[in-house]
């Protein structure tokens, strides 16, 4: 049973703490609603769970003849149907198409801000702490109290508060349009349909006309330059190179020579002639 004086948690942590795409998207939660802190998502997360985990054991006794199952299908859908997250005529199939932004769209402090009572989220958020902010008569000071689809027409401010003065510096314009979408209600016998957004009418507009080409009037440097013209100066021919013959080597003529032998017993026959 545990001490009354020491409740326990209402919300279970992710599984893992360090997970980028998980990061990111609750601190566009955070921003978006005005939370005060992560732990106010995975409440959110958790009453999630426990709503899609009824809906899917529910689903599985369908098939067979039990009223008991049938009975708390009924209860769990009328349940959603009164905090105004499901239409009327839903099935358990829409149970399990709900989302983490629905159950926050039900807090008090996001349907404050949606009714123009506070300028942004963060301040309709210090509004129900300080408690300026009522419902069905009574003061709320809990930002995260669920609003049924009765009491959504019956919030406002406290009769004792200044905000009441409509010149009063902290209320918002008369022409104030929150960015967060709200959730529109949907009538018994009508099917829920996604917002379409008008599309605004658009006048054709006539044809531009090209402006008429103007002759181009030369800048003073082009003038200057056309003006004077250059001198070309003129080339100097190349040196032509003449290709000198490539000189032969002389060709050495063998002189015979005679031996001296041979010629000395010539002279000698010629003595002895005479």
């Amino acid at each position: 049973m545990g001490r009354p004086k020491f409740s326990r948690k209402k919300y279970e942590t992710p599984s893992h703490p360090w997970q980028a795409d998980r990061i990111k998207a609750e601190n566009e939660l955070v921003t978006k609603y005005g939370l005060k802190n992560k732990r106010e998502i995975w409440k959110a997360q958790t009453s999630l769970k426990k709503y899609r985990g009824q809906a899917r054991s529910l689903l599985a006794k369908i098939g067979t003849e039990d009223k008991q199952a049938k009975k708390e299908s009924d209860q769990l859908i009328m349940h959603l149907t009164r905090y105004n997250m499901l239409p009327l005529n839903s099935t358990l199939d829409d149970v399990l198409a709900l989302e983490t932004e629905t159950v926050l769209s039900r807090r008090l402090q996001t349907i404050t801000y949606l009714k123009g009572l506070a300028n942004t989220p963060n301040q309709s958020r210090q509004l129900i702490v300080h408690g300026h902010i009522k419902i069905d008569g009574r003061k709320v000071t809990i930002p995260g109290y669920m609003v049924t689809k009765d009491e959504e027409n019956e919030i406002g401010y406290v009769g004792g508060s200044p905000l009441n003065d409509l010149m009063h510096p902290a209320r918002p314009r008369a022409d104030f349009k929150s960015p967060i979408p709200g959730r529109k209600e949907v009538k018994p016998g009508e099917t829920p349909k996604e917002a379409v957004k008008p599309t605004p009418d658009v006048k054709e507009k006539p044809a531009d006309k090209k402006p008429e080409s103007k002759p181009e009037t030369p800048s003073k440097l082009e003038t200057k330059v056309e003006d004077k013209p250059v001198e070309e100066k003129p080339k100097t021919p190349a040196k032509e190179t003449k290709e000198e013959p490539v000189k032969k080597p002389e060709e050495t003529k063998a002189e015979p020579k005679v031996e001296e032998k041979t010629k000395e017993p010539a002279k000698e026959e010629d003595k002895g002639g005479k």
